[in-house]
């Protein structure tokens, strides 16, 4: 008799949140090696698509595997910019701030809806699942940066509302495209 360890599946949404904190957490940690791409817009949040060859240049050796099945997102937040409620699709994920304080407000349950809020500062790490239904927004004085990391990558997100204390699906935005 052989005894080994088993690992779950790759596509186990367990270890794709795990690995996205982990991706997450070394490019926070790595961000002199990409902070000279971030821009920031007055009219809207800035977004960046960071090619895998990038982000394996900044990273250690021993996460380039992760990156395989990963996608990472750049994002800059000028005070009061944020997104819309939204879930990530059929991606899990994680996101870290790098600099400044996001809000974070999260929201669970299709019927009797709970809500939880919680300020991220710099090094703070958030992982998700694909049915995490959260807003971002930037309501401090200063500019904020933070990194995301996706598995599957990411490709649309799913926009939400509150009525009559359920939460309603109002639309669907393409990743890179309507935002």
């Amino acid at each position: 008799m052989t005894h080994g360890t088993l690992l779950p599946p790759a596509s186990d949404a367990t270890t794709r949140r795990t690995g996205a904190a982990g991706l997450a957490a070394a490019l926070a940690a790595a961000s002199d090696g990409w902070l000279d791409l971030v821009e920031y817009r007055t009219a809207s949040r800035w977004t960046h698509l960071l090619p895998a060859a990038d982000a394996a240049a900044v990273l250690d050796a021993s996460l380039h595997a992760e990156l395989a099945d990963a996608q990472v997102w750049l994002l800059s937040w000028l005070p009061d910019q944020g997104t819309p409620l939204h879930d990530h699709g059929t991606s899990a994920g994680a996101f870290a701030v790098v600099h400044g304080t996001l809000a974070e407000r999260v929201v669970a349950g299709r019927d009797g809806v709970r809500e939880t809020a919680a300020d991220l500062t710099p090094g703070r790490v958030r992982h998700f699942g694909p049915h995490y239904v959260h807003q971002v927004t930037n309501t401090g004085l200063a500019p904020a940066v933070s990194v995301h990391v996706y598995t599957p990558g990411l490709s649309w997100m799913n926009t939400y509302a509150i009525e009559d204390g359920a939460l309603r699906r109002t639309g669907t935005e393409r990743a890179g495209v309507d935002w």
